[in-house]
């Protein structure tokens, strides 16, 4: 049977705060999610996690780096190489995690400085997708619920059909329905999201 979207139970089942409740476990991340959950196993006490921006990774990373005692460097592939090769050795005498969230992962990222480069070549990457339906139709329920506003299962249903998947699209399409619903005075129905969708170019008019 396959499995619903989960709110997120981080390494290692640790209690969630308000924050951390907010990671959703879908298939588009859970691959990620387990890799930090068998963190003992990296053949090295590193990590690079990439994706898409406003995909979660780094409040992933950060929960598990907080949680473990690691380190977390975010934007790793325009960091200082001095300073992230010697994080990256500080890890492995410490044996406390580090983990670079970055744009680009090798091969496409590639350090001028050798040394870090060799590093990087044998450091564990996990990757976070675009949304699945689940975690794209649970994403727009949960920012919607941010605003203190109920969409129904049909509203929901009729976003999720139209919109391309992607986190960025998600939000501007709830903060184009929320102006619409206040400039309007409208409730958040079917038929003021496609008005509001439509009018903000992300929809067709006849959608």
């Amino acid at each position: 049977m396959k499995r619903g979207a989960d709110q997120i139970a981080l390494p290692l089942d640790w209690p969630q705060n308000n924050g951390e409740s907010r990671f959703i476990v879908s298939d588009a991340n859970r691959e990620a999610f387990e890799h930090f959950r068998r963190w003992t196993m990296w053949p090295v006490r590193a990590t690079i996690l990439t994706g898409p921006r406003r995909s979660g990774r780094s409040l992933l990373a950060r929960t598990f780096a907080e949680r473990v005692g690691g380190r977390l460097i975010d934007q790793a592939d325009r960091h200082d190489e001095e300073a992230l090769f010697h994080a990256w050795n500080a890890a492995q005498d410490s044996g406390l995690p580090l983990v670079m969230v970055a744009d680009e992962v090798p091969p496409l990222w590639i350090p001028a400085l050798p040394d870090l480069r060799t590093r990087l070549a044998v450091t564990p990457v996990a990757e976070i997708n675009q949304p699945d339906d689940q975690l794209f139709e649970a994403l727009i329920q949960l920012m919607f619920a941010d605003r203190g506003l109920h969409i129904s299962q049909e509203a929901l249903r009729f976003m999720t059909e139209r919109l391309n998947r992607e986190y960025w699209t998600a939000e501007r399409a709830v903060e184009e329905v929320d102006r619409f619903a206040i400039a309007e005075r409208a409730r958040v129905t079917v038929p003021t999201i496609r008005r509001a969708l439509s009018q903000a170019k992300m929809i067709g008019d006849a959608a």
